[in-house]
């Protein structure tokens, strides 16, 4: 009888210290959590998330990613988020995708010659969706850095683009 007082109260010990020391969250509250309402003195930084490369060369999509196509190509149109201290294009384009449920599947720093983040696919986009020049990319104010996302750092008021490309032509532009 001692011995199963004994295990009843150490059940409901153990319970009250998980209830008590976790905080239990819808998975709404999860996903907005992560984001920071943009207030007057809040550095700031504009992201999209553009597939209009795929409208334009839609005969090389995979039949199976058509439903997934925005009608427009824009799969985010551009958004105004808080920029906090030190955050990378990797930063942004993680917690943004975050906030907006899309998968995101990254290879990371350490799997790669280019010791950055590279990114395989966005919502359902991947590399190789569209043809074998196709993937995920990114421009920052216009211009495409010569660095991997997750080593560059963004600056209050950069407006930080995410492009789907068909081709290596598209680079260029």
């Amino acid at each position: 009888m001692k011995k199963d007082l004994l295990v009843i109260f150490s059940v409901v010990l153990a319970l009250a210290v998980f209830l008590g020391g976790s905080k239990i969250q819808s998975v709404d509250e999860y996903y907005l959590l992560h984001i920071d309402d943009v207030v007057p003195d809040s550095r700031t930084v504009t992201v999209s998330i553009d597939l209009t490369s795929v409208l334009e060369h839609r005969d090389n999509l995979d039949p199976a990613l058509l439903p997934y196509l925005p009608k427009d190509g824009m799969l985010l149109s551009p958004t105004v988020y808080v920029l906090r201290e030190g955050d990378t294009a990797y930063d942004m384009l993680s917690r943004t995708v975050r906030h907006n449920k899309l998968p995101l599947e990254v290879q990371g720093a350490d799997k790669n010659a280019f010791s950055s983040v590279y990114v395989l696919g966005v919502g359902y986009f991947y590399e190789f969706s569209c043809g074998e020049h196709s993937g995920w990319t990114y421009r920052v104010n216009g211009v495409y850095p010569d660095v991997g996302c997750s080593k560059y750092v963004l600056s209050d008021g950069d407006v930080l683009e995410w492009v789907y490309s068909c081709s290596l032509d598209a680079l260029t532009a």
